[in-house]
Order: structure tokens, then C-alpha cells, then sequence
């Protein structure tokens, strides 16, 4: 016969120790009941100073304790139905309270006009830039210098593209790495943000006029500026004529800047 088979016998039971609660202890604090956190008590200022010792039980020295002075005074008035008597303060309130406490005045330097202009390190004087906006845009142009608005003042020369001296913000212009030493060029000191205010003839109200024609001011450049355009022009020609490749840069400042077929500006290098 087979040998019978015996089952194994079952694993006893692990018996779980039962945890006895902790004693709980007083935690006894050193500071008062009154202390919510640090600075803030339960009770309100008003009640702590009544629980405090009165003035009267501290020992103080008589001869240290400065007499009162006093805030009214009592004045005799005239008239039968005055009263006789009244009583005023020695130091009158003011009649006019200001609005504000602190009303400080600015100062003149917070003006968007004093503001400093930061300029990006790549626009130096005699840089050619390439114009992206405007009138004269895909021409390149000389910097000249910065203003102190922050505009760049560039110019073209006049006779190589027509450009003449003009302003024009740094976000619409590109930056190449060709630069001209303009160290001998002297750009006047009168030609500034003002140079380039355009006076606008007044309108007299006065007279009757057509209220459907259409008089435009057409701008027409004066002589003086006529004038500086040829001495700041000829000193920027001598400085191009003397690089080494000067033809090359007439011939570059010349040409106008365009995007063709499968060019990317961000891939491109000038």
C-alpha cells in the first residue's frame, strides 16, 4: 500500500504585545497664560496697564517728579450775558489740518527725461548699422554717436545713399562688425535732441477759412542744416577713405539690405 501523506502542522499564532499608553505628564510653561505668541498677549493693552502696579504705590522721588503744566486758563469776559468767565486753551488747535500726513515732494530726477538709457555694447561709434525701419530702412548707415535720449544718431553719408543725419531708436537697427575709426570726427556740440525739433507755423483762428482743404507742412531743411551735413559728411568720408578697404566699404554702404530665398536673419552673420 502507498504511504499516506501527513499534513504540516499549521505555524502558531505570533500573540501582539499590547502597547501600554504613555502617562501623561503637565507640561508646565514658563511663561504666562496671558502670552499667546511672541508680542501678542490674550488680554488687550487697556487690561494688562489696570493689573499693573499703580503709579501712586511705586516709590518715587518727589523733587524728580516735574510739575503739570497747564492746558486751559481761565479768562474773564465782559457783558452782562457772557457768563463772566471762560475757558481757553493756552496752545490753539489748528484751524487747517492738512489731507495728507506725509506728503513729501519728488524730486525732478524720477522724470522719464533723466531716466539712464542703456545702450547695447555692440553700438560704438563708427559701427555701419542697417537700418530696419522708417524711411531710409534697408540702407547702411554709420553711428555717429548716442544722444542723450537714448537715439542713435547715424548718418549715411549723403552722397553714398541719401541718408542724411537722422535718429533713430537701437531696437531698429542690426549692428555689423564693420566699424570705421572715427577718433579724428567731431560731431558739432549744438547737434543734439533738439537739433531735430520741428517748428510747426501757428494757425490763426481768427480768420475764416476752408474747412474741407487740406494744407499739409511739408518740412524743407534750412541752410545751417544743410551746412552741418556737409562738415560732419566730409569728415566721415576722409575716416572711410583712410581704412584699408575703403572702396570695399563705399561700394558695402552703397548697397541696401534685403532677405531672399532661404535666408534667416537669426542664422546669418554681419
Amino acid at each position: 500500500m502507498a504511504p499516506k501523506e501527513t499534513k504540516a502542522a499549521a505555524p502558531a499564532k505570533a500573540v501582539k504585545k499590547v502597547r501600554k499608553a504613555p502617562k501623561k505628564e503637565q507640561k508646565v510653561s514658563k511663561y504666562p497664560a496671558s502670552l499667546l505668541t511672541a508680542g501678542l498677549y490674550r488680554a488687550v493693552r487697556s487690561r494688562m496697564v489696570k493689573t499693573r502696579l499703580p503709579l501712586s504705590a511705586k516709590t518715587v522721588d518727589p523733587a524728580k517728579v516735574k510739575p503739570k503744566k497747564p492746558v486751559t486758563i481761565v479768562k474773564k469776559i465782559g457783558g452782562a450775558k457772557n457768563g463772566g468767565e471762560r475757558t481757553v486753551l493756552l496752545r490753539k488747535n489748528k484751524a487747517d489740518l492738512p489731507t495728507k500726513r506725509f506728503a513729501h515732494k519728488r524730486p525732478a530726477k524720477r522724470c522719464f527725461r533723466n531716466h539712464k538709457r542703456n545702450i547695447r555694447k555692440s553700438l560704438k561709434p563708427g559701427k555701419v548699422l542697417i537700418l530696419l525701419a522708417g524711411r531710409h530702412k534697408g540702407k547702411r548707415v554709420v553711428l555717429l554717436k548716442t544722444l542723450k535720449t537714448g537715439l542713435l544718431l547715424v548718418t549715411g553719408p549723403f552722397q553714398l545713399n541719401s541718408c542724411p543725419m537722422r535718429r533713430i531708436a537701437q531696437n531698429y537697427v542690426i549692428a555689423t562688425t564693420t566699424r570705421v575709426n572715427l577718433r579724428g570726427v567731431k560731431v558739432p556740440e549744438h547737434i543734439d535732441d533738439r537739433y531735430f525739433r520741428r517748428v510747426h507755423p501757428k494757425k490763426d483762428s481768427r480768420t475764416e477759412r476752408d474747412i474741407f482743404a487740406r494744407k499739409e507742412f511739408k518740412y524743407v531743411p534750412t541752410e545751417q542744416r544743410k551746412a552741418d551735413q556737409k562738415t560732419v559728411d566730409t569728415a566721415v568720408m576722409a575716416a572711410i577713405k583712410a581704412h584699408p578697404e575703403g572702396k570695399l566699404i563705399q561700394r558695402y554702404l552703397k548697397s541696401m539690405f534685403s532677405l531672399r530665398t532661404n535666408m534667416f536673419p537669426h542664422r546669418m552673420k554681419f
